[in-house]
C-alpha cells in the first residue's frame, strides 16, 4: 500500500472507513503527529482524551487499548505499536503556543492551526477542535507533584502506531510544528490506510 506524506509542519484530514487501518510513521525519527478522529455520520462526535484516560486508566495508552469518543463510543483500536509512548494530555500547540511559550521563535499557526484548515472542508469549527492524540509526543509525569516535562520523541526512523477504525471516520494528521515536542527540528510524517 503507499505511503502518504505530511511535509514538515503542515496536516492533512483524510476519511476513514470502519475496519479500515491506519498506521501513522515516523520516518525518520523524533517526529510527534497530533491526530484527530471525527465520526463521519455526525461531526459533533469527536475523540475524546477524558473518556479515553478515564476508561484506560492510564496515561501511557499503547497496543491493547481504544480510543474513545466525547460520546464513550470507541473510534479507534490501537493495534500494533513500535514506540509506546505517546501523549493525550497536551492540547494541539496553537499560535498562541508559540506567542506564548516561543518567544524566540517566528509565529506559526501549529497544529491546530493546521488541523483547523485540513479539517474545514467537513465543517470542523476552530473551536470544536479537541485534544489530539498526539503520536510518538514523549511527556513523563512526576508521580509525586504532577509536573510534566515535554521530552524529545522516543522513536526512531521507521517506527509506526497502528489504529483500526471501528466507525466511519474523517481523520486530522499533523507533522508537529512545536520545537520542544520534536526536539528542535522538523520533520516529516508518514501514513499508510490498508484495508482490513
Amino acid at each position: 500500500m503507499p505511503e502518504h506524506v505530511i511535509p514538515p509542519r503542515s496536516g492533512r484530514a483524510f476519511e476513514l472507513a470502519a475496519g479500515q487501518v491506519l498506521s501513522v510513521i515516523d520516518p525518520m525519527g523524533g517526529q510527534v503527529a497530533d491526530l484527530l478522529a471525527i465520526s463521519l455520520a455526525d461531526t459533533r462526535e469527536m475523540i475524546s482524551s477524558g473518556r479515553t484516560l478515564d476508561y484506560a486508566e492510564t496515561i501511557y495508552l499503547t497496543t491493547g487499548h481504544s480510543l474513545y469518543s466525547n460520546r464513550s463510543n470507541v473510534m479507534l483500536d490501537i493495534i500494533e505499536d513500535t514506540v509506546g509512548r505517546h501523549d493525550f494530555l497536551l492540547t494541539p500547540c496553537s499560535e498562541a503556543t508559540f506567542r506564548l511559550c516561543y518567544e524566540d521563535e517566528p509565529p506559526h499557526q501549529g497544529c491546530h492551526g493546521n488541523l483547523h484548515h485540513a479539517l474545514e472542508p467537513w465543517g470542523i469549527d476552530e473551536d470544536a477542535i479537541p485534544v489530539a492524540f498526539n503520536c510518538f509526543m514523549n511527556v513523563p509525569v512526576d508521580g509525586e507533584t504532577g509536573r510534566f516535562k515535554v521530552l524529545p520523541p522516543l522513536s526512531k526512523a521507521g517506527d509506526y502506531i497502528r489504529f483500526r477504525a471501528r466507525m466511519n471516520l474523517v481523520i486530522g494528521l499533523t507533522a508537529c510544528s512545536a520545537p520542544a515536542s520534536n526536539g528542535g527540528s522538523f520533520k516529516p510524517i508518514h501514513y499508510r490506510i490498508e484495508e482490513a
